[in-house]
């Protein structure tokens, strides 16, 4: 009957007619793009491949010979940065989130606090990196060479690890706020108005019954933010960290040694670093053919890297969402 329909009215055929269409030009823009990115990634693997190894992961970097080179130090560099800037980012873009969604009145200063984390999620990484050179590097700290005398307030920052999971966690800290927001807001008000009526106070209500139903939403924004800021190399490039280092962060460089070496661990914040973005960058720019490969490897490292983390944060939501349900 309505294939009839179809065929008899010719208005109604042409809608449909575009209709198959435009459905056909969605599967070409998403067959196409899986298409592009499987070549990048083949042609990167192909490239890599001869330097993945576990010498390559356990490796510092070589100016004299480069077929030993290795990308250990931007391993524990990232790892040092995701850990210090996880641990300024999550709880201030959760609180604030919370605030301005459950405690916050909706007037004229809310609406522009809220329009200007809007505007800033979308602001340019180098913008960040301006920022953090001027206030964690020149403000609070010495930057460089400078003595100490020149800071407004003599921190030991500078081209340290703090100044750059610093400056990321600004990089991220609008884009946490704004995923734990809309998680927020995806838990229904009845769950809010039931508790309360059973004399539950706002904050009971908050910490019992909405933030564990939007703790998958929140999550997984914080991951995803967290992934992007591992492949920023421009912040860093501006707060100065190096592209050559072969030392890690507090000499730390082993599981073993957060057990054996205490003191590298109240150290690592304020010893110089590099991270994987800026060891590829650093490889990507030299003309030797050998750079390029390793090139190659340490975006398949950083890629492995990205991957679990977006793992982790599909496994971590799927697993909140059983528990609620339980």
């Amino acid at each position: 009957m309505i294939e009839s329909v179809i065929t008899t009215d010719p208005h109604l055929a042409r809608r449909h007619r575009w209709g198959g269409l435009f459905e056909w030009i969605c599967k070409l823009a998403t067959w196409g793009c899986l298409v592009i990115l499987a070549v990048m990634i083949i042609g990167i693997l192909i490239n890599g491949w001869p330097h993945l190894s576990w010498s390559f992961l356990t490796s510092f970097d070589s100016v004299n010979n480069p077929k030993t080179a290795g990308i250990k130090a931007g391993i524990w560099g990232t790892f040092w940065l995701i850990l210090l800037m996880a641990c300024f980012s999550i709880p201030v873009g959760i609180g604030a989130a919370v605030y301005l969604e459950e405690y916050a009145r909706p007037n004229r200063l809310t609406r522009l606090i809220q329009l200007n984390i809007l505007n800033l999620a979308g602001v340019p990484s180098i913008v960040y990196g301006i920022l953090g050179i001027t206030v964690f590097g020149h403000m609070f700290g010495f930057f460089g060479n400078a003595p100490p005398r020149e800071a407004v307030w003599a921190l030991p920052f500078g081209t340290k690890v703090m100044t750059g999971a610093l400056t990321l966690s600004l990089l991220i800290l609008p884009v946490v706020i704004i995923s734990t927001q809309e998680a927020l807001r995806t838990v229904p008000a009845s769950l809010r108005h039931s508790s309360l009526a059973l004399g539950a106070t706002q904050w009971q209500t908050i910490r019992f019954q909405v933030l564990p139903a939007a703790m998958p939403g929140i999550l997984t924004g914080i991951i995803l933010a967290v992934s992007r800021a591992v492949g920023e190399s421009a912040p860093l490039i501006m707060v100065g960290a190096l592209s050559y280092v072969h030392q890690t962060p507090g000499n730390i460089s082993s599981v073993t040694d957060f057990f054996t070496k205490p003191q590298g661990i109240m150290a690592a914040p304020f010893d110089v670093f590099t991270a994987m973005p800026l060891v590829i960058y650093n490889w990507a720019s030299q003309s030797d053919p050998v750079y390029q490969s390793l090139a190659a490897a340490g975006i398949v490292v950083l890629l492995v890297v990205l991957l679990l983390m977006n793992t982790a944060a599909v496994v971590i939501r799927q697993r909140f969402q059983n528990w609620i349900r339980w």
